[in-house]
């Protein structure tokens, strides 16, 4: 999993843009290349005792959607029409930037509580399902939730 390779000492979070069964560029949330990682020099967020979801500039990490983006601009390789499979939905920073990348569906394992990104990627005709991690059907699939099921937007 793309995830195990973050480095971030508050969550794991990793991603993988994907188009026609082949896999476009990954990311997970991290400092940028050449800098200290947390586990160096201590979260600075927890150390200030921000709480998840607020003030994400106050970090030494981009998110793993950011490092998606910015690994598929490096090799030349666009997102558009791409699905993006998340350890957790993205926030409304990330949303935004995979609006603009053209991203058409996003999974996710788990659930970030952020009512404008998910407001703004409807808005947008990205689609965004959450996948259960443990569940299963009677047909053996995974279970698969979108977005408007059981949770109120």
């Amino acid at each position: 999993m793309v995830s195990e390779r973050s480095t971030c000492l508050r969550r794991k979070v990793g991603a993988v843009a994907v188009k026609g069964k082949r896999i476009l560029a990954t990311g997970y949330n991290g400092p940028p290349s050449g800098i200290r990682h947390c586990a160096e020099t201590g979260c600075l967020r927890q150390t200030m005792g921000i709480p998840s979801g607020q003030r994400h500039e106050i970090c030494r990490g981009l998110h793993a959607e950011q490092n998606v983006i910015i690994q598929s601009s490096v090799y030349g390789v666009s997102l558009e029409g791409s699905d993006l499979y998340c350890t957790a939905h993205p926030c409304v920073l990330c949303a935004k930037m995979l609006i603009n990348c053209g991203v058409r569906h996003i999974f996710y394992a788990r659930f970030y509580p952020d009512d404008l990104a998910v407001a703004m990627l409807a808005e947008a005709g990205i689609t965004t399902e959450e996948l259960s991690t443990g569940a299963e059907r009677d047909d053996g699939a995974p279970e698969r939730r979108t977005e408007n099921e059981g949770r109120e937007l």
